[in-house]
């Protein structure tokens, strides 16, 4: 009996942590790993990847001049939209949603630490200032 109640206080502890509030202080150190490509921020700039600026609810491919994948492009032909969802999927493993795209990340497996990613993110408007 005392098995099967630290199991479920077991599992109960891991769907409130799961369920927990984005951190954005957290995605923000998770953009650590980002920035050899990436950058956010009113004086950001195309480096190996494009600006994350605005990215949630950008259309793919929106950022003009950087030179983006077929894969992206074709997205953006298509009206693709970067919502919280997607980003999420391209987040998980970015080769599923664009097999031939540029990024050499493999992908945040973490459930939590994407969800603060995409938090930290999702405060920076189109000309990098914050919301």
């Amino acid at each position: 009996m005392k098995r099967m109640i630290l199991a479920v206080l077991a599992l109960a502890a891991t769907t409130v942590a799961a369920s927990a509030d984005p951190d954005v202080a957290k995605g923000e150190q998770s953009f650590k790993k980002c920035m050899a490509c990436h950058a956010v921020g009113p004086d950001a700039k195309a480096k190996v990847g494009p600006p994350l600026n605005g990215i949630l609810g950008a259309k793919w491919a929106h950022f003009e001049g950087y030179a983006y994948s077929q894969d992206i492009k074709d997205g953006a032909a298509a009206g693709k939209v970067w919502d919280e969802a997607t980003l999420n999927d391209y987040l998980t493993n970015p080769k599923v949603l664009a097999p031939k795209g540029k990024m050499a990340f493999v992908g945040i497996k973490n459930d939590a630490e994407r969800a603060d990613l995409i938090a930290f993110l999702s405060q920076f408007n189109a000309d990098g200032s914050k919301k």
